[in-house]
């Protein structure tokens, strides 16, 4: 059969194209594929009766020459023509190094165990998934650098003995390798500035093990000291015309500040007259203290806020027990959890280790940890969270059952096609059976396309964003370095094998971020694995891993939480 001239209308252009009788709709939508760019599943045609469908025989259209369709639909990528790439391609074998190191789905580098040093390696890897540190360390200077020789040509890690110096170029060294890297510079500049790592091991052969959680707390207080950042929240806080002001990066990003209650436990005291002194504390991490009694992260931090203090009572000139009961104040954006399984136990002169399970979520909520006030700041949003993440899940849910539909739809008809014109002619009747029956004709169901589910979906996560924009409070949107809902993902896990904190393994995980657009800038979706960091060695691990490193034994568990506050929708991204 000989094809029929017809015209299709699109964006305000008019395309003649063949039709040929004796293919499908879906032919044709290939057609005018590769005329307008718009892919065969975003395309919605226009035919008498309804929307032309993949399986339609065109024949039985009736189609005459000159005919008109109407299409709609954009193609995914913006643009229907192709172009020339405007990047020269560069293949794998052509990249040097440090380019291969950032090429999307290379591999981070490890580090070299130089005798012992698994509790530095592991925690050096959990705080570089911190981006925002990165950043701040390729800008820091060091007042006065030491003099030297640069002992960067070597690859020994830096040139420095000022330790954030000896980070900034370890980190960067780092993101130029996907080779194991040995952080020479690093470890003699943290032995300078804390000789208890430099302490040697009993046997006398090289250096002792050490805790890790020691050595995250001095390489993070050394931090807190020595990279200040411009906060101009901070300026504008306090005047308008003011300049930026000099914070701590720890203070900003990774500490919270307490309010507590110290209260004498003797009812003597209080009938005394003595009253509960009220006061503020800066904290760097939350320790979740374990007991017979915690199963649970939860179980653990609700301890770690209460603590009992033996001091003098001036009302009953004696020492006496107080209760120290605190709540968080502020949240920062970053939030370390330390798991306190370590103790020192006399008999055995060394620090023992607590075994029991202790579970951990990959969500952390720590609204109930708060002050009141700050409560009802968050709760709002973080309730608000939790709404939209359940409409996205039934949307997604209704989607499915919609295309399972169209699916077992399209399916009878094939069937009922296949069977001959009898079993078309039955169907009729069926349907004039029931309208006569008093039931309602149910019109042709129409389906969405993947199209038109996009756009829906954008336009409702947009008006998302911008209801749960308003409902941040204005006093936290203007620090940058909190937490605005109470919600925290889980990013990184320092773990430890072994029964004592002066002998077994440190290793750590982290989360993979999702790969760089270079035209955006911003990073595309996480595929939900984890990097896993035993000194040296790299690998990629399942999320399930983590849910194994609860403790329970002496192999692998938690020994510190790195969480991250969940994204929340930006003043920019609610005006686009």
């Amino acid at each position: 059969m000989e094809g029929i001239q017809v015209i299709v209308k699109h964006q305000g252009k008019r395309y003649e194209v063949e039709l040929d009788p004796t293919s499908t709709g879906e032919t044709f939508k290939f057609q005018l594929y590769s005329l307008t760019g718009v892919e065969p599943e975003r395309q919605k045609i226009l035919v008498k009766g309804g929307q032309l469908k993949d399986e339609t025989d065109l024949s039985s259209l009736g189609v005459k020459a000159g005919q008109t369709f109407i299409m709609m639909g954009t193609p995914s990528s913006g643009s229907s023509a192709l172009e020339r790439p405007k990047e020269k391609m560069k293949f794998m074998e052509d990249m040097t190094e440090a380019e291969a190191a950032k090429s999307e789905g290379a591999t981070p580098a490890g580090l070299v165990n130089l005798g012992n040093t698994c509790y530095m390696n592991s925690t050096l890897q959990t705080l570089r998934s911190v981006p925002e540190l990165q950043e701040e360390l390729q800008k820091y200077s060091a007042s006065s650098s030491s003099s030297g020789p640069d002992l960067n040509q070597f690859r020994l890690g830096g040139n420095s003995l000022d330790l954030t110096t000896s980070l900034r170029d370890l980190y960067k060294q780092m993101s130029e390798t996907q080779d194991g890297f040995p952080p020479m510079m690093f470890l003699t500049a943290l032995r300078t500035a804390f000789p208890q790592f430099a302490q040697k091991s009993k046997t006398g052969n090289g250096y002792a093990q050490q805790d890790a959680e020691e050595a995250w707390s001095q390489i993070v207080s050394q931090l807190r000291q020595k990279l200040k950042i411009k906060d101009a929240g901070a300026g504008a806080a306090e005047s308008s015309t003011q300049q930026a002001a000099d914070v701590s990066f720890i203070d900003k990003y990774l500490s919270g500040r307490f309010e507590s209650v110290l209260e004498c436990d003797e009812v003597a005291a209080r009938e005394g007259g003595e009253e509960p002194v009220n006061g503020e504390d800066v904290f760097l991490k939350l320790d979740c203290h374990i007991s017979k009694d915690t199963n649970h992260l939860r179980d653990g931090i609700l301890a770690g806020l209460e603590e009992k203090i033996e001091k003098k009572s001036t009302v009953l000139d004696r020492d006496a027990i107080y209760t120290k009961k605190s709540r968080i104040a502020r949240l920062p954006k970053y939030l370390t959890v330390h798991f306190v399984r370590f103790f020192w136990k006399r008999e055995a002169q060394k620090k023992a280790k607590i075994m029991r399970k202790v579970t951990f979520t990959h969500e952390l909520d720590v609204v109930e940890f708060c002050t009141e006030a700050l409560r009802k700041q968050l709760v709002p949003v973080r309730d608000k969270v939790r709404e939209i993440r359940k409409d996205e899940e039934d949307v997604t849910r209704a989607r499915k059952r919609q295309k399972m539909a169209h699916k077992q739809e399209e399916d009878r008809q094939r069937e009922l096609k296949a069977e001959g014109p009898a079993s078309e002619k039955k169907l009729a009747e069926d349907k004039m059976t029931e309208k006569k029956d008093g039931d309602a004709e149910m019109a042709d169901v129409v389906y969405k396309t993947d199209a038109e589910y996009d756009a829906e979906r954008a336009a409702s996560i947009q008006a998302a964003k911008q209801e749960l924009f308003s409902l941040i409070n204005p006093d936290l949107a203007k620090d940058d370095g909190a937490n605005k809902s109470g919600l925290y993902e889980l990013r990184g896990v320092v773990t430890h094998q072994g029964a004592s904190a002066d002998s077994g393994h440190y290793t750590s995980y982290v989360k993979k971020q999702g790969p760089m657009d270079p035209k955006t800038g911003k990073r595309k979706e996480e595929d939900g694995k984890w990097w896993w960091f035993n000194d040296e060695k790299v690998s990629e691990v399942e999320a399930e891993k983590i849910e194994t490193l609860s403790g329970g034994g002496e192999s692998h568990s938690a020994l510190i939480l790195l969480y991250r506050a969940i994204d929340l929708p930006t003043a920019e991204e609610v005006k686009q």
